[in-house]
């Protein structure tokens, strides 16, 4: 059996070229009459070893700060983004590990992103916009370098952070209107998200992790100024916003059946299972609405997965043409 990572090595060898790969693993997928997307697979753990690295990872990273922090504060976070590169060189280039790269993206990107707010002298907007703008270009270059699937969902929330802290910066007013935009960048990382499996619908290229990450960062921005807003964040547990939060959460269900993405969903879990809480704990009177709400979805999302292609089959052959054309196929057997 081969795995992603041996048919990486032998694009890397010369053996194969990348094209050959994607399509052996459309053939293959054909052949066995199933289609990969049904899994919605992500590239995480290879094995045991990923873990271990990723623990050793931590431990010399995390370590390398304190060991250094007291003699020189910069000193110490430089040190500790240069060990983050430079261990991605070998674990992220050479033996293709998809946790520990992972974790070293995040490093990276999150030890920028605290470097450049350590040259102000008090954590202000001018400090997180740059920040913001110093996390975003070291997104953008670990991408060119390594192309990890996290990065662009990395670099794309960093974005979103500087367009939302610059506008705080130059307009003060737009303060009122924080949730709206925080909802159209919820919006466009959608839009983003989609543009990346368009061009992958098969799922079988690094193009598919990319949106699968996207997707993951893109439900909470959309859903949680909706949930903000209608105050059920802050104690409002009316009927009325009980139900839009249902009616919201059924129209999410909608759309990850169609664009077959559980992660689009799931992401969103948690702002639902607060907001069915609050309701059972409000108009139930009783003291576990928590474990009821969980018996309550855990049991609806069990029979959603044994049904999903079932109900994506349903839902897509009534799509027109030129909008089934952009998502994965489904089964018809």
């Amino acid at each position: 059996m081969y795995s992603d990572k041996d048919l990486n090595q032998a694009v890397e060898n010369g053996i194969f070229t990348s094209q050959a790969v994607d399509e052996f693993k459309a053939s293959v997928v054909s052949l066995k009459n199933r289609q990969s997307v049904d899994e919605e697979n992500f590239r995480l753990v290879g094995g045991f070893n990923d873990i271990f690295v990723l623990i050793a990872c931590l431990l010399l990273l995390f370590s390398s700060i304190f060991v250094l922090k007291p003699f020189n504060e910069t000193f110490g976070l430089v040190t500790f983004i240069a060990l983050s590169w430079g261990l991605s060189e070998f674990f992220v280039l050479k033996r293709k590990m998809s946790l520990p790269a992972i974790l070293l993206l995040v490093s990276f990107v999150g030890g920028v992103f605290v470097l450049a707010g350590t040259f102000f002298a008090t954590t202000s907007q001018a400090s997180l916009i740059a920040s913001a703008a110093a996390s975003t270009i070291a997104a953008y270059l670990h991408w060119l370098r390594f192309k990890v699937p996290i990065t662009v969902a990395a670099g794309t929330v960093a974005a979103i952070a500087l367009i939302i802290s610059s506008l705080l910066k130059l307009f003060p007013s737009t303060q009122q209107w924080l949730l709206v935009i925080l909802f159209s960048c919820g919006v466009a990382a959608f839009v983003l998200a989609m543009y990346w499996d368009c061009a992958d619908t098969k799922r079988v290229t690094r193009k598919s992790d990319v949106a699968f990450w996207l997707h993951l960062a893109a439900a909470p921005l959309i859903i949680h100024p909706i949930f903000s807003s209608l105050g059920v964040l802050s104690g409002n547990e009316s009927l009325f916003n009980m139900a839009l939060v249902i009616i919201l959460y059924i129209l999410m269900t909608v759309i990850s059946l169609v664009i077959d993405r559980r992660a689009f969903m799931v992401s969103s879990l948690v702002y639902v299972i607060y907001a069915l809480t609050s309701l059972v704990n409000t108009y139930g009177g009783i003291g576990y609405g928590f474990a009821l709400t969980g018996v309550l979805m855990g049991a609806l999302l069990l029979l959603l997965s044994a049904f999903w292609q079932t109900a994506r089959k349903r839902l897509v052959l009534k799509l027109p043409v030129k909008i089934s054309n952009y998502v994965p196929d489904v089964i018809l057997k």
